[in-house]
């Protein structure tokens, strides 16, 4: 396993700067976002010229685009929106050749209209979920055809907020083209963090053998709490560290949910975990 960042960690004016600031701390591999090239997350059109622009830019440095963003809301309670989305997931999946990827990654999704991070009590009715599936077999349309590979993460605020309800979504649609994002910091529940490592190895258990990307932050207590800079939290990474080895997993560890200048700090404490002997792990 190597270390890697999202891009747009780094706030810089231009993609050749923020660039320039993963590969001064040492990384070389990123989950991208294309609002770090100035467009937005999802575009409305992407040219193959644009995408390969962005794309040589990352191979100057030696850097690989382990994933790009594609995060909207999958069970936005309005159906239009939700549409559009789905429409705009195609224009990404399509430039992902030029860009250098095979992995978009997604958000199951809530019915909060505002913010696809905040829980809602209806995230749990069965119209939620049938909502998800078929904004999931739309998806995986566009996936199927570009030859790219969803990637979506249980998280305690989505409406796949465990790793059973993930392990039901992937039963569920059967597609080699839909993977897991581990991200233990999105987790636990309220009053869940005692058992955490009953819930890890749970999680693992269910996903393990489908995990695509790893995600590295914190938390410091359970409920929607995964905010923290890794390492500085609560979160058992030893554990962390020896469950993705003990899947087989040997992708990115991809920071996020941290400010710039904790990234120095973050990046020697996963260093630690990944240099420290298995045995010891």
């Amino acid at each position: 396993m190597q270390i890697g960042i999202m891009a747009k960690t780094f706030a810089r004016p231009s993609l050749g700067a923020t660039l320039d600031a993963v590969v001064a701390h040492g990384l070389f591999s990123v989950q991208f976002n294309l609002t770090c090239a100035g467009l937005p997350t999802l575009p409305d059109t992407l040219d193959a010229a644009t995408a390969v622009a962005i794309h040589d830019q990352l191979a100057a440095r030696g850097i690989a685009m382990a994933a790009v963003s594609g995060t909207f809301n999958l069970i936005h309670p309005d159906p239009v929106q939700r549409n559009a989305d789905l429409r705009r997931l195609g224009v990404l999946a399509a430039a992902c050749r030029f860009l250098g990827t095979g992995i978009v990654t997604l958000c199951t999704g809530t019915r909060d209209p505002d913010d696809m991070w905040r829980r809602h009590p209806g995230n749990d009715a069965p119209e939620a979920w049938r909502d998800l599936l078929a904004s999931l077999e739309v998806a995986l349309g566009h996936a199927e055809r570009d030859e790219v590979t969803l990637g979506i993460e249980p998280e305690v605020s989505n409406v796949v907020d465990s790793a059973r309800k993930a392990r039901r979504l992937l039963a569920a649609l059967r597609s080699p083209r839909l993977k897991i994002i581990m991200d233990p910091a999105n987790l636990f529940h309220a009053g869940e963090l005692p058992s955490m490592q009953r819930i890890l190895a749970e999680a693992f258990d269910l996903l393990g053998g489908d995990v695509i990307l790893a995600h590295a932050k914190d938390l410091s207590r359970d409920g929607e709490a995964g905010h923290e800079a890794a390492g500085a939290g609560v979160l058992d990474y030893d554990a962390y560290v020896r469950l993705l080895r003990r899947a087989g997993y040997d992708g990115p560890l991809i920071l996020h949910g941290l400010r710039e200048e904790q990234v120095p700090t973050s990046v020697a404490f996963l260093r630690a975990r990944l240099d420290a002997r298995p045995e010891i792990l």
